[in-house]
């Protein structure tokens, strides 16, 4: 609903003859794309929310992750049908403000929302905003692929420290010697990660692109310069490891994590949102190992590590009433404020006072891979990046198939230079 038609439907409810004093209670359309452990997390979050501000009610919609989401907000905000309040991931920005989707977050808006741009960090802030230094949305954690490991599998190896953290990784020639003693004792699939579909693969492409200090864009060039033979050579890597026999063939997103989770696979390389999948696995005695997650190794020359953010926005909606901005600026202070409930689902919250708190440092392994936040490598800032674009399909329809041996990742690197060069000119 509009703000309009809110207002006309509290309006109504109240002209029908509420008894006593009454309370105008402004309504918030949520929006979001969680599903799984952050669906149910977020619908918990939102309900302690009402419950805390009986002026004030949430009412969430939660559609399909990905393209159909980021369509609907699209086509919804350009009608004046938006929500007033919405998850978006920050990969979506340059999107976003070509499409003029989202309401820009002012300092005065952060004060009423009880927040400053100080309060996050750093790297999630930067993405957040646009190259003018405009805040467009509030970022609410960074979510990011660590390393989930067999710690019972390695117990006593090279690669297991004392304190039961991942040790001995320092290049590929380490990792490839890990999984190889893995696959000789008994690991069909020793490291799983998603080799079908763009998202698992992209993660895993552009960590080992990011830790060469490679980019992918460049002033608006693909691969410029020697950025191409770095991304060939990520691509390499991964292909050797699967012509080894080391990283599964076309696995699914679900069959990856089974893989982990059925003892076929030592390691796991995936987003901080299975954290929960592994915790009640565990808790439940279905998992049959001792489980782990650590900040993905440095396999070659410096820390970097695939993320993303979620954050909270406001539609750039000319219907929303000033009342309901500075209820969903309400909303959005409340969470940041409650985020520790957010990092049970994994994430690292962007929130500082949360992710330095006392409670958080005592979350494991959370509180162990949070050092990744200096290493975050955010996506691109184009709008050919980012969740569910052009440039996940290029991953999918180029750099999958040169890991599974049908191209060479010569020809996979110039394919993909080429094809997204030809959507930025």
């Amino acid at each position: 609903m509009t703000g309009i038609i809110r207002k006309l439907a509290a309006g109504t409810a109240l002209a029908i003859g509420l008894s006593g004093p009454a309370m105008a209670q402004v309504q918030l359309e949520w929006w979001d794309f969680l599903a799984g452990g952050d669906g149910v997390r977020m619908k918990a979050l939102i309900d302690r929310f009402n419950e805390e501000h009986p002026d004030i009610n949430i009412t969430a919609t939660t559609s399909e992750w990905g393209l159909p989401f980021y369509t609907k907000v699209r086509t919804a905000v350009a009608v004046g049908q938006g929500p007033d309040i919405m998850t978006y991931h920050l990969s979506r920005l340059p999107l976003a403000m070509q499409e003029g989707t989202l309401s820009p977050i002012t300092d005065d808006d952060l004060e009423v929302a009880g927040l400053s741009k100080d309060d996050f960090i750093a790297s999630a802030a930067e993405a957040a905003t646009s190259d003018d230094g405009q805040l467009m949305a509030v970022p609410f954690d960074i979510h990011a692929i660590v390393a989930y490991y067999n710690r019972t599998a390695l117990e006593g190896t090279e690669w297991l420290d004392e304190n039961g953290m991942l040790t001995g990784l320092d290049s590929v020639e380490d990792m490839t010697a890990l999984l190889s003693w893995a696959k000789e004792n008994g690991f069909s699939d020793p490291l799983s990660f998603q080799t079908e579909g763009g998202g698992g693969t992209w993660r895993m492409f552009y960590t080992l692109l990011r830790q060469q200090d490679g980019e992918l864009i460049t002033d608006g060039e693909v691969l410029a310069g020697d950025n191409l033979d770095k991304a060939v050579r990520a691509i390499e890597i991964m292909a050797e490891w699967r012509s080894a026999g080391l990283i599964p063939e076309q696995a699914a997103y679900p069959a990856s994590v089974a893989l982990f989770q059925g003892g076929r696979a030592v390691l796991h390389i995936n987003g901080v949102w299975e954290v929960p999948t592994f915790k009640d696995a565990a808790e439940a005695g279905t998992l049959g190992f001792e489980w782990f997650a650590n900040e993905v190794p440095t396999l070659l020359d410096q820390p970097a590590t695939w993320a993303d953010s979620h954050a909270l926005a406001i539609p750039n909606d000319a219907n929303i009433t000033p009342e309901e901005r500075e209820a969903a600026l309400t909303a959005i202070g409340w969470m940041q404020r409650n985020s520790l409930a957010w990092a049970d689902a994994g994430h690292i919250p962007a929130y500082l006072p949360t992710v330095e708190s006392e409670e958080y440092q005592a979350l494991q392994p959370n509180a162990t891979y949070a050092s990744l936040r200096e290493n975050a490598a955010f996506d691109p800032r184009s709008t050919i990046a980012g969740v569910a674009s052009p440039l996940y399909n290029a991953i999918d329809n180029i750099v999958a198939p040169a890991v599974h041996g049908f191209m060479a990742p010569q020809d996979a690197g110039e394919q993909m230079k080429q094809e997204l060069q030809s959507l930025l000119d």
